[in-house]
């Protein structure tokens, strides 16, 4: 037995303690369901349907990318030029993106741009395993337009006939909604072991423990 243990308790008080977490539950599942509204109602803006992209195919336009679908949604990596593999943080996101099959079902589309060569992101993506589609924005203007910078984030797009808007960026901590390992860390009794966390079970800061899959 450790101090970081939970309670023990009788199965009555266990199905207490449950029925009334389920109500929080809930009320958060609600307003996280408003929260994806409003998302879905900002309003939007005209994008360059033709930066000149590199994919493992040959060049391709973003318009390319939505592959004859309405929306896309890009992950934009840290890989930059020179690097010798991509950032841990993308990596993990990267690792958790889900089967597309399900996105295509719902007229989606998802693909990862990072501004190295395409030989740099070939040559990462075949250490990492990953067969999620990527393109190269080497030498075009797209990571910068996005205002991404040096960093990551997640930009969408919607297509309307051969126009292109952007509806949606996100970065920072709002790629937790990518992460589902961290999810399934969340119903655990230890939690991600983060310092920040309440009752917290661990002294490491956000994201110094993760690795690339392989480094572990």
């Amino acid at each position: 037995m450790t101090a970081t243990q939970p309670q023990i308790v009788t199965p009555e008080e266990w199905q207490a303690a449950r029925d009334a977490l389920l109500v929080k539950e809930k009320e958060h599942m609600k307003a996280a369901d408003r929260l994806a509204a409003e998302r879905r109602r900002l309003p939007m803006v005209r994008f360059d349907a033709k930066y000149p992209f590199e994919s493992a195919d040959g060049p391709v336009t973003l318009l390319d990318l939505f592959e004859g679908r309405r929306q896309l949604i890009v992950y934009h990596f840290m890989l930059h030029p020179g690097d010798e593999a991509g950032c841990p943080g993308c990596s993990l996101l990267v690792d958790n993106m889900p089967h597309l099959a399900h996105l295509h079902a719902r007229d989606v589309t998802l693909k990862v741009v990072a501004p190295a060569t395409l030989l740099e992101i070939e040559r990462y993506r075949a250490r990492m395993g990953w067969d999620v589609p990527w393109v190269s924005a080497h030498g075009t203007g797209f990571t910068e337009d996005c205002g991404v910078g040096m960093g990551f984030g997640v930009s969408v797009f919607l297509r309307d006939g051969d126009d292109v808007y952007r509806t949606y960026f996100t970065s920072g901590r709002g790629g937790e909604m990518f992460l589902a390992s961290h999810r399934y860390l969340d119903v655990t009794p230890l939690g991600r072991q983060e310092a920040w966390e309440e009752d917290s079970h661990g002294d490491d800061a956000p994201s110094s423990w993760w690795r690339r899959h392989d480094e572990y």
